[in-house]
């Protein structure tokens, strides 16, 4: 999957001739200052809401950059891309309006979603392999075959040079910026950040964020030798190679690379929906995942993260709200024990219902329980203003003789 060694790494120069020629064509997205988040993590967040792009990420620029900078003969031959899908959107829909052919490849496992925006683009899709390194190997594989340019997703000077222009924008709208933390997948866009970043306030710090389960970049700069793979909710960025031009990059311009856990980046996707208002992908909430996992490490701060995607499926969007309600104490599954007879039922949901607490569903198991056989176990799943009327209705179950257990996700 390796790019060869000999590509150089695009020049700040290179960057803004980038944004002069994608200017119009992709939107100067907003750059705001949120008094929530800042408040909560000590420091001055600030948030590059990339994923109000029309596909929804910031691929758009690097790929633009790319296509617009194709030969006339190029163009006639078509491109071909692989990515587990914004960077397919992105290609499929400058390609389109461009008149170039187009074709994806994308894992099997991509969402819905992203498939469906991409053969609306007008992209001839295809599906292979489990992840990312798969679809990337077939989509080389019928470009030698078919004579397609390759579009890569991140290890190519022009698209890295596209993806660096998000980086000059938002030190436009935010110079006393001092900390930059940037969602890593493959390294593009850390790459076009931090050749920016570095060329317009040299003393700015660079943190790069991964999903624990693909500490690809991490290792890759570091030489260390961690775990790799899972299911992650920040699919966007579970790469298991990066590019073999952004890992210099990376590690030449000093950026450092932060680990973040599935529940951080669950909570990070809740509190943008809660808080912000605005749907990101679990690949576009690293870089807050990464703030509310070291809070102390940024206090005091003036930091700026990219919400780089927004394309999640809305089933697994909704899962994750539910699941954060959870952890926040809010909705619970209450595991009741009681006698087997009339009045049961009716005694614990009087219970919930003193407390001022809302019953979701009750699920009685007679028959999978190890209590005897004359009891019952009763599964009130449950939902509440806070987690201190949660408390109260335990309280008045256990007052009243039942035996209340909480189911957890943790």
């Amino acid at each position: 999957m390796l790019q060869p060694a000999n590509l150089q790494p695009p020049t700040i120069d290179d960057i803004r001739a980038a944004a002069d020629r994608i200017k119009g064509a992709v939107i100067r997205t907003p750059m705001l200052v949120s008094r929530t988040l800042s408040e909560m993590i000590g420091a001055e967040v600030w948030l590059k809401f990339e994923n109000l792009q029309f596909t929804a990420a910031y691929k758009e620029r690097g790929a633009l950059n790319k296509l617009l900078q194709l030969s006339p003969e190029e163009r006639a031959r078509g491109v071909i891309a692989a990515s587990a899908g914004n960077h397919a959107q992105a290609v499929a829909y400058h390609a389109k309006r461009l008149g170039i052919p187009t074709t994806i490849v994308m894992p099997e496992s991509t969402p819905t979603v992203k498939v469906t925006q991409t053969k609306g683009f007008g992209a001839t899709v295809v599906l292979h392999g489990d992840m990312f390194d798969d679809a990337y190997a077939h989509a080389r594989e019928l470009a030698l075959e078919k004579g397609y340019v390759f579009v890569h997703p991140f290890d190519d000077p022009q698209v890295i040079a596209g993806a660096g222009t998000v980086a000059v924008e938002m030190l436009e709208d935010a110079p006393d910026l001092d900390t930059f933390i940037v969602p890593i997948g493959g390294g593009g866009l850390m790459s076009g950040v931090a050749i920016a970043a570095r060329a317009l306030k040299p003393d700015i710090e660079l943190i790069g964020v991964e999903a624990e389960l693909y500490p690809s970049m991490k290792c890759a700069i570091e030489g260390c030798h961690m775990p790799l793979g899972g299911d992650t909710l920040a699919e966007g960025i579970a790469v298991k190679h990066p590019g073999e031009l952004t890992s210099r990059i990376i590690k030449d311009y000093g950026v450092g690379v932060a680990l973040v856990s599935e529940r951080d980046l669950e909570r990070a996707v809740a509190m943008l929906v809660g808080i912000e208002k605005t749907v990101v992908e679990g690949a576009g909430a690293a870089g807050l995942a990464a703030m509310l996992a070291e809070r102390e490490r940024f206090k005091g701060k003036k930091i700026a993260t990219l919400l780089c995607g927004g394309n999640i499926d809305t089933h697994l969007l909704a899962n994750v709200l539910v699941r954060d309600l959870v952890r926040q104490g809010r909705i619970a599954r209450l595991h009741v024990a009681a006698h087997d007879q009339p009045g049961a039922l009716a005694a614990i949901t009087a219970k919930v219902y003193e407390a001022g607490v809302n019953v979701i569903e009750i699920n009685h198991s007679r028959i999978f329980t190890r209590l005897p056989a004359k009891d019952t176990m009763i599964e009130v799943e449950c939902e509440a203003r806070d987690p201190e009327s949660i408390d109260d209705v335990v309280a008045r179950l256990e007052a009243a003789g039942f035996r209340v257990e909480r189911a957890s996700l943790d």
